[in-house]
């Protein structure tokens, strides 16, 4: 299978070199530093027990028109960063190709084939100004739903921190050829790559975690551990989950696991950075309108009150305003 791995940081180092090694062709369309040295040395993996190996037979290309087309697209850069990506991807495609979304957050497609009165919605915090939807033909979409954990600690180098699930599943709940044959490769290269019939609820499911824990590290500079033994934070990150379990509950998600579950397991990863403290930290911009505004979107959408995820977003939202105005970066220094 012919893959093309868009963007290539830390999750989609990760996914290309596992698939290069595992006998894949793979593309990774990069950029800049990370660019020059996959095209010297092939993109080099860490896994979690310190093993090492170099996928050398990737090609690394900058421009996508310049890449041809591939059996399967993983479209895996951050939310934000799409709407720039979009126009250009159909130089990726032939008439079969699948695009497989590996955003966090509230996706733009998800009212695609989703059904009832709000089939068709645009999800404007995902993309705000509709450029993705012109660019990109939802028909090609396959959801997916990132678990691992990696950083790119250099350029063409990624360290493994855990996980190796990738959830996948079409917009229709459907299980077809070309999903099939996408978890089929995952596995091959030694990742988990379940087909589910619900995607959607899958994508709640890691968003419920994702958009109490990062802002609230984003602001406290607390790391999971600290957020949930931490009585305030704790509390907060369960008002903010108990609101959006009710505005998913209204687009007709139902989860399987409880809040008090969910904050245990966030609790266990330990002292662990959130992306979006990391992102703070380093001064890059953070994904706060797919984990966060999203979900006020919604819940305004549906007519759900969220107070509590609303206060929290006005403030991460300000943060994120001030350091990328100053063109600053925050963190804590001992």
């Amino acid at each position: 299978m012919r893959i093309a791995v868009v963007g290539a940081g830390a999750i989609g180092g990760y996914l290309g070199a596992r698939l290069s090694l595992a006998g894949e062709e793979v593309t990774f369309i990069a950029r800049g530093p990370n660019l020059a040295a996959i095209q010297a040395n092939g993109m080099k993996l860490i896994s979690e027990d310190g093993t090492e190996s170099r996928a050398t037979g990737a090609r690394a290309i900058e421009k996508m028109r310049e890449a041809g087309p591939h059996d399967t697209v993983l479209l895996t850069v951050k939310a934000h960063q799409v709407a720039a990506l979009a126009p250009d991807l159909h130089h990726l495609c032939h008439a079969q190709t699948a695009i497989v979304t590996m955003q966090n957050g509230i996706p733009w497609w998800y009212f695609y084939k989703h059904g009832g009165e709000y089939e068709g919605h645009s999800v404007r915090s995902a993309d705000p100004d509709g450029t993705i939807g012109r660019s990109i033909d939802p028909a090609r979409l396959i959801g997916s739903v990132v678990y691992p954990a990696a950083n790119l600690i250099a350029p063409g180098i990624v360290r493994v921190i855990e996980g190796n699930r990738f959830t996948l599943g079409e917009l229709d709940g459907s299980t077809t050829p070309r999903v099939e044959a996408i978890s089929a490769s995952l596995v091959k290269a030694g990742f988990k790559a379940p087909v589910i019939g619900d995607i959607r609820s899958e994508i709640w499911l890691k968003l419920w975690g994702n958009l109490s824990f990062n802002p609230i590290s984003a602001l406290t500079h607390a790391t999971l551990v600290d957020i949930c033994q931490f009585p305030l934070t704790r509390e907060l990150a369960t008002q903010m989950m108990t609101e959006a379990e009710a505005v998913a509950k209204k687009l007709g998600v139902t989860f399987r696991v409880s809040i008090e579950r969910r904050i245990a397991g966030a609790e266990k990863v330990g002292a662990h950075k959130t992306s979006m403290l990391q992102d703070i930290e380093h001064g890059r911009p953070i994904e706060i309108e797919a984990l966060v505004g999203s979900v006020v979107e919604l819940g305004a959408l549906t007519a759900t009150p969220t107070p509590y995820v609303s206060a929290v977003y006005a403030c991460a939202s300000l943060l994120a305003k001030t350091l990328n105005v100053q063109h600053g970066k925050l963190a804590i220094a001992s």
